[in-house]
């Protein structure tokens, strides 16, 4: 199940350059590049002739050559030259996406061109926001997008599978859990009050005692999760709104289906405390990146399971409350979506 009219993450800005990427997005092979002023450009990553990847070729200019016979396909997709021959068929193209260029990141959509507007991109401001110190990265998953979606809900999981890092047994035990639902957002407050500090906040936080600890989980379609995380020495006014004295960060989340079994996952850490630190922003960032990878064993060994048993059941519990939440709204959507196009096609016949 994947939604096309939303903006998507496709690559980091530094992935994109003036060397052809080829790049899986929503089941489509698509292809990467610079033109020569530096404006990003995705195109179908298939020459019209004889389908070879053109992430293969070079760039002649602004134009992509294909490495099988040379045709070349301007930046709108058409192509410019077939060696050897002065007549190009109407049919010498290949499909463009729009695409643009936003908190260090490459955004691509999929769906309708007409309805790509760059003021729906979702919020990462945090990653250009000189008040934060942040550190992003790129991690492919071998698993459903939704799973990463689930997971990132769903917080318990983190006295368990990170217990040497940013979690610890006081989440699943005494956390006091709240879901906020609206149309087209989920919001799952978690308040841990008066317990010790995991390993990585006690690290960077220098944390004496027991602390009040927050963590809010912002989820907006189709899978961008930012989590608003951190800790305050134990009555010091954190569930009111203090936060002085204690650590405040950012945990940033764009989830892109590459395939229906495997995904692309976008991250990054910021915080907000001694920002100009960039020793102390590697620090996190390293703590919170060896979390990620034992997410990723975990995304992994849940998609083979499935896939060797699909039909197998399931059950919830109260944890999967906001998990539940997203699924429910992603359906209708798709839904939605879905329903749109099939209106669309019947227009046009």
């Amino acid at each position: 199940m994947f939604l096309r009219n939303y903006w998507y993450v496709a690559a980091t800005d530094t992935e994109v350059s003036r060397k052809p990427l080829g790049r899986m997005i929503l089941g489509e092979p698509v292809v990467f590049y610079r033109t020569e002023q530096g404006v990003p450009v995705a195109m179908e990553d298939r020459c019209a002739h004889r389908h070879l990847p053109l992430s293969m070729g070079k760039l002649i200019g602004d134009d992509l050559q294909c490495h099988y016979h040379g045709l070349r396909f301007a930046t709108d997709g058409s192509c410019v030259r077939i060696p050897g021959q002065h007549h190009i068929p109407h049919s010498a193209k290949v499909k463009t996406y729009p695409v643009a260029e936003r908190y260090h990141w490459i955004w691509i959509w999929m769906g309708d061109p007409a309805l790509a507007d760059p003021a729906k991109i979702t919020d990462f401001h945090w990653f250009d926001d000189p008040n934060w110190g942040a550190k992003s990265s790129y991690l492919h998953v071998e698993a459903n997008w939704q799973l990463v979606v689930d997971n990132l809900l769903d917080l318990t999981h983190l006295a368990f599978v990170h217990d040497t890092t940013i979690g610890n047994l006081a989440l699943a035990e005494h956390a006091k859990v709240k879901v906020d639902r609206a149309p087209n957002n989920v919001v799952v407050t978690r308040w841990i009050i008066d317990q010790d500090p995991p390993p990585t906040f006690q690290k960077v936080g220098n944390f004496k005692g027991h602390v009040d600890r927050w963590q809010i989980i912002d989820f907006v379609p189709p899978a961008f999760l930012r989590l608003d995380v951190g800790a305050t020495p134990t009555g010091t006014g954190a569930t009111e709104g203090k936060r002085i004295g204690g650590i405040g960060m950012r945990n940033l989340n764009a989830i892109t289906p590459e395939t229906e079994t495997t995904s692309h996952y976008f991250w990054g850490q910021a915080h907000d405390f001694d920002v100009k630190n960039t020793e102390l922003t590697n620090r996190i960032f390293d703590q919170v990146q060896t979390a990620f990878f034992e997410d990723v064993a975990i995304f992994s060994a849940q998609q083979r399971t499935m896939e060797i048993m699909p039909d197998a059941p399931q059950f919830d519990i109260a944890a999967d409350a906001g998990a539940i939440a997203a699924r429910r709204i992603l359906s209708r959507l798709y839904d939605e979506e879905q329903g749109s196009d099939r209106v669309g096609v019947a227009a046009a016949e």
